[in-house]
């Protein structure tokens, strides 16, 4: 079930869910809109041939903050780490999904590459996967609305929320545009037998 703009004003006030600061006439019918924050981590090509997910590598972004009343400008192709200006924190029993403006969409702005979802019990602000479709560099600014959260009801609260310490909660608190930490996550030690064919 997702809430309408009445539920999310209700929970608003009652500190149930925590959208901060607020803009004004953020809420929509059935989402909140946010902003984009100054802060934007960029690629350092220069420094690693490649990404490994399975390390640490420090300095693959650049954190730039755009001075205000100038815009950062996202090239066609490219792709950098934003940030959203509000901070979010939901309870045990809510998810949100955060989901791009259709103006924007229709200029060739992607906000999320593909991790749209916010987990019950996430507190922080929302890194945005930036990217330009479009054929033309476009111009974003600092403080523009930028994409918007939707808010679903789970069945019952999360027995292991975000957060938790339980969940593998990598990003709980994060602040401005957090790189990935991928490589925290268990995976096959590199000097693991490689896995046998499966018989024909």
């Amino acid at each position: 079930m997702i809430l309408s703009d009445g539920t999310i004003r209700s929970y608003l006030a009652s500190g149930r869910i925590v959208v901060d600061p607020l803009g004004d006439g953020a809420v929509q019918p059935s989402s909140v809109d946010v902003r984009l924050a100054a802060q934007f981590a960029v690629f350092a090509n220069h420094r690693y041939s490649s990404i490994d997910v399975r390390a640490d590598q420090p300095g693959l972004t650049d954190l730039v903050e755009v001075p205000e009343g100038e815009p950062f400008v996202l090239h066609p192709g490219e792709f950098v780490l934003g940030a959203t200006l509000e901070r979010i924190r939901l309870p045990h029993d809510l998810v949100a999904r955060i989901e791009g403006k259709s103006s924007l969409a229709r200029l060739g702005l992607v906000i999320h590459s593909t991790a749209g979802f916010v987990d019950a019990g996430f507190e922080g602000d929302v890194t945005l996967e930036l990217s330009n479709v479009a054929t033309l560099p476009i111009l974003l600014y600092p403080g523009m609305r930028v994409a918007q959260f939707a808010f679903f009801a789970l069945d019952r609260p999360a027995e292991r929320p975000y957060g938790s310490g339980a969940s593998g909660s990598k990003y709980q608190g994060q602040r401005g545009p957090t790189s990935s930490r991928y490589h925290l996550n268990e995976l096959v030690p590199r000097d693991a037998p490689a896995p046998s064919e499966p018989p024909l």
